[in-house]
């Protein structure tokens, strides 16, 4: 699966729990309750007691109607869920109507509806959404009834206050709505991340595995092998002189051997790449360099000039696929050449991934490894697509950071060209890497 695949892989819709909205919807019927009568009893204040009601009641009986036709565990799409708040937003735009318009200290509950909307629906819907809440009050600036007062003292406000009203309303919806999205659209973003970051690694483990059983099945299978290969030989000699059977022992022989040979190179695979062996790192590199030759891009490996005792490592599938990820993308944007330069110590053990491209853009620099970054820029002209660093390239970084590496992000200095990347292990924790990471809490470490 290629960072092209990974950009492109389509992730469930979410949709909004109905129960969720019913909840909300009982609390702000008790809430206007409360108030209403509160106001017309507590405050002695003239408002049309009956059709606040009767606006208050229909809404709890559209609640009651909802909970006993749908299950608690009802889940609808977004553009129902919309309807739903914009149901709401009509009721709340009823009840101002008749106690007094944008005067009604209660306004601001429009926001309501719209930051929910910004936290759990599409972009669009959130946009019409708002469009309807300032619709909604715009016509209450201009259509209600009286504010409910005493009859003694009722306030006047003048022309210029409704008009400030109404534009600090305009303002809160926009700016609230326009926050509560981005704050929750990048939540969006890193946990449909984590998600294909775990179907990444899953995916990688059980390539990893059919190696194991690979090597498995090759031991297993060459004892029986061998005995066939045995008897095939005496039945050669016994009856090899005989017409009739010479052609079908010596079919049963060659054939016998040629599954020895299949299960000879499964055992040499095996050898450097099975999951509990140790794969040294000149052996790693090249497994991850290997799929990128022959693409018109030189690949230079470079070791140590004193390679000796070289680190070794269990073959990690999260390592693979993140050098992996890294690599393709040095390619992808090279002009003639890519570099992978490694380096070990007692202590660390580096890898350097360079190009001879244009380099980190700077606004993807500010941003590189969160997920969907889509800008290219600069480096553009010299990409095979339009995917942007974007999910798969926040997949190599996590999956390789939960390995216990560091990475580095930079360009070269001017006049030279290209980006470079360093990727910097604790020695002792590259040659202990443990199994596949965990990602159930990857949410809260990400």
């Amino acid at each position: 699966m290629t960072s092209t695949d990974i950009d492109r892989l389509e992730l469930p819709r979410r949709n909004v729990r109905l129960d969720t909205l019913v909840r909300l919807r009982w609390l702000s019927v008790i809430g206007q309750t409360v108030a209403v009568l509160g106001v017309y009893y507590g405050f002695e204040f003239d408002l049309p007691l009956i059709p606040c009601l009767g606006v208050i009641g229909l809404t709890a009986a559209f609640n009651t109607y909802l909970q006993l036709r749908y299950k608690a565990t009802a889940r609808i799409e977004p553009n129902r869920a919309a309807w739903h708040l914009a149901l709401d937003i009509s009721e709340l735009t009823a009840l101002m109507f008749l106690t007094g318009g944008l005067q009604n200290p209660f306004e601001f509950f429009f926001l309501g509806p719209v930051l929910i909307s910004a936290t759990a629906l599409p972009r669009r819907s959130t946009a019409i959404l708002c469009g309807f809440a300032i619709a909604c009050a715009t016509l209450l600036a201009f259509f209600h009834y009286p504010l409910p007062w005493s009859e003694q003292g009722r306030p006047v406000l003048p022309e210029t206050y409704i008009l400030g009203l109404w534009l600090s309303m305009i303002l809160a919806i926009f700016v609230i709505a326009i926050y509560a999205w981005q704050i929750a659209e990048e939540q969006r973003q890193l946990s449909d991340a984590l998600t294909a970051t775990e179907l990444v690694l899953a995916r990688e483990q059980h390539l990893s595995q059919l190696d194991g059983l690979a090597a498995a099945a090759a031991h297993a299978l060459g004892t029986p092998l061998s005995t066939i290969s045995v008897v095939a030989r005496e039945l050669e000699r016994e009856l090899g002189e005989n017409p009739k059977y010479a052609d079908d022992i010596r079919l049963l022989r060659e054939q016998a051997q040629r599954c020895r040979d299949i299960l000879g190179k499964l055992n040499e695979l095996s050898a450097t790449g099975e999951p509990f062996g140790l794969l040294p790192l000149p052996a790693l590199l090249e497994e991850v360099v290997a799929p990128h030759r022959d693409f018109g891009i030189a690949l230079d490996v470079t070791l140590p000039p004193d390679s000796t005792n070289p680190p070794a490592a269990a073959r990690n599938p999260a390592i693979l696929y993140g050098l992996g990820n890294l690599l393709e993308n040095a390619v992808d944007f090279a002009r003639e050449r890519v570099e992978v330069a490694a380096d070990w110590t007692d202590d660390n053990v580096t890898v350097i991934i360079s190009d001879d491209g244009p380099g980190f853009a700077p606004e993807v620099m500010k941003r590189i490894g969160e997920p969907y970054v889509r800008s290219r820029r600069r480096r553009r002209m010299y990409a095979s697509d339009e995917t942007g660093l974007g999910l798969g390239f926040f997949i190599a970084k996590t999956l390789l950071e939960r390995s216990g590496a560091t990475l580095n992000f930079v360009n070269r200095p001017f006049p030279q060209r290209g980006a470079v990347v360093t990727v910097r292990w604790p020695r002792a924790k590259f040659e202990k890497l443990p199994d596949l990471p965990e990602l159930e809490n990857a949410g809260e470490n990400a």
